[in-house]
């Protein structure tokens, strides 16, 4: 693992565990902005989920934004140490794009410099979805999971057919 790629994990993730901790403490400041998300998308999960993960969605927006806060400590966290930080890369991508559409709703402003406040907000954290996407393909110089199973295969394929041949002989 290089250093540069452990630094610029690390330093990408502090924003990460840094407003999920304030959310997790102060949710109620997000609330009013996330209210409206909230009530178009929850009575959507409890539509199509199974009836086991409907039990577990919380409804009250209050606890969504803390679960949110949370989900961002853990992928910060996992991110910045290495462990599982491909996955922890793509739960803090999850994590952006609620926030990002209910903080940054740049397409409802009137007043023009509202709305270029927002649309340099909006765009800021479409540049953090970005750069966790780009992490979370990040396998540090080594082939990809999909790469070796492929070779994998094909070393099988070859190994049955020279024995194949072995057998025909």
């Amino acid at each position: 693992m290089s250093l540069l790629r452990t630094a610029a994990r690390t330093m990408l993730a502090s924003y990460f565990v840094y407003n999920g901790i304030k959310t997790v403490r102060e949710p109620q400041e997000l609330v009013p902005s996330t209210q409206p998300l909230a009530d178009a998308v929850v009575p959507l999960v409890q539509k199509v989920a199974p009836p086991q993960v409907v039990e577990l969605v919380p409804t009250d927006t209050v606890t969504l934004v803390r679960a949110n806060g949370v989900a961002q400590i853990v992928g910060g966290i996992a991110l910045a140490t290495g462990k599982a930080r491909r996955l922890g890369a793509l739960i803090l991508a999850g994590t952006v794009a609620p926030q990002t559409i209910a903080r940054h709703d740049f397409w409802t402003a009137k007043d023009p410099e509202e709305k270029q406040s927002k649309l340099q907000g909006f765009l800021a954290d479409v540049a953090l979805v970005g750069s966790v996407l780009l992490a979370s393909q990040d396998t540090e110089g080594k082939p990809s999971l999909a790469w070796r199973a492929q070779a994998t295969s094909e070393r099988g394929v070859k190994a049955v057919k020279r024995a194949r041949k072995r057998v025909q002989q």
